[in-house]
């Protein structure tokens, strides 16, 4: 199977732009009408003129969601563990040419954060750092999971692109999930936004998703940020990117977030404005197009748009967030990497999604479960 590189550089970005913003109403037709959909109807159905159809695709939406996910919401929680960072990214608070006070927390620091985040009733928690080899690596990676693993079912990391096989030393650890962002596919102004370190090298971060299926970790999340680049362009390649994974490691679960810039310490301005209708649009187009791939909404977004949203399509949610290292109770005032846009708390968020009808689930699955599994296969 070729690389996602070689697929990759079959495609030009100018070309899928122009076919997104030629696409017609009789296109957006024939692929709501299917009951199987290409890549080909998810370029489609992101187009301006699917905005027409959005009612009908939501309703549709709602309908493979439910018959797939039932009515559910897994709820996690992200945990900083330090604003430390060797990048320059013109997006990014934690970007190493802010002049920030900068916080890596100790062992006794996440024993407290994790504290805070059991007591509201998380057992999913995301860990994440900025990009700092020389800090937050592998070795602090594993030492925090160690310091946490029989705290959670579900332990997910959001850190540095990595080698393979610290990819495999994580999930030997115990690490659930992966997250990595392109931020944009767009190769040619990628450099604008990435102007030192090693998130710098395009290729390098572009092939980070393969690194962690090799490594058999079980679940991989893609995305980009939303409003450096034209969010129809940009989301085509993220699925572009999705179709090849899928295809090649069929044995990992997927997920894709739409994380909108959104202000944080010297940051630029979002060259491209997404609004909540095109938001709407995009989580239809991934779940007509995929059925199977999970579809998270964090705290980034206000408190109408993730109300809204419940029913449509999202099978994961976080609350009460906070993105800052130590925010929960360690350095509440502690730089964030952006501000969040719904403050609030857990218990809020849990009774909204039980009046809309769904239950929010804590915990998903029991390791023990995973280990008499594994017990019988050996």
């Amino acid at each position: 199977m070729k690389t996602f590189k070689a697929i990759f550089e079959q495609y030009n970005w100018d070309n899928i732009q122009s076919k997104i913003y030629h696409t017609t109403s009789q296109d957006v037709e024939r692929a709501l009408a299917k009951t199987k959909r290409t890549l080909d109807d998810f370029l489609v159905l992101i187009s301006p003129v699917a905005q027409n159809y959005l009612e009908q695709m939501a309703q549709q939406c709602h309908e493979l969601t439910k018959k797939r996910f039932g009515k559910t919401i897994q709820m996690y929680a992200p945990l900083y563990l330090s604003n430390e960072c060797q990048n320059i990214c013109t997006y990014c608070g934690f970007s190493l040419d802010n002049k920030i006070k900068r916080k890596t927390l100790t062992d006794a620091e996440i024993k407290l954060e994790v504290e805070a985040v059991k007591n509201v009733g998380f057992d999913h928690v995301l860990l994440v750092t900025g990009e700092a080899n020389y800090t937050v690596n592998i070795n602090y990676f594993l030492n925090a999971i160690a310091l946490i693993r029989e705290q959670f079912s579900i332990i997910s990391v959001e850190v540095q692109p990595l080698s393979t096989e610290d990819y495999e030393r994580l999930h030997e650890a115990g690490v659930y999930s992966v997250l990595v962002y392109q931020e944009t596919y767009h190769q040619e102004v990628y450099k604008k936004y990435h102007t030192k370190g090693k998130k710098s090298n395009f290729d390098y971060r572009l092939e980070t998703p393969d690194r962690i299926g090799t490594a058999g970790i079980h679940k991989i999340g893609l995305g980009v940020l939303l409003g450096l680049e034209d969010w129809r362009t940009d989301s085509f390649f993220n699925a572009l990117h999705l179709d090849y994974l899928q295809k090649k490691y069929w044995q990992t679960k997927y997920s894709v977030s739409f994380p909108r810039l959104r202000p944080a310490e010297g940051i630029i301005e979002p060259n491209f404005i997404m609004d909540d209708k095109d938001l709407t649009q995009l989580i239809c187009a991934y779940r007509l197009w995929n059925e199977d791939l999970e579809i998270s909404i964090s705290t980034r977004e206000n408190e109408k748009f993730r109300n809204n949203i419940i029913p449509i399509g999202v099978t994961s949610m976080s609350a009460g967030s906070k993105t800052n290292p130590g925010g929960y109770v360690v350095d509440p005032q502690s730089l964030e990497q952006f501000e969040i846009s719904d403050e609030r708390s857990a218990k809020e968020i849990s009774e909204i999604i039980k009046k809309s009808g769904y239950e929010p689930v804590w915990k998903d699955w029991d390791r023990t479960f995973s280990q008499r599994s594994e017990s019988r296969k050996s």
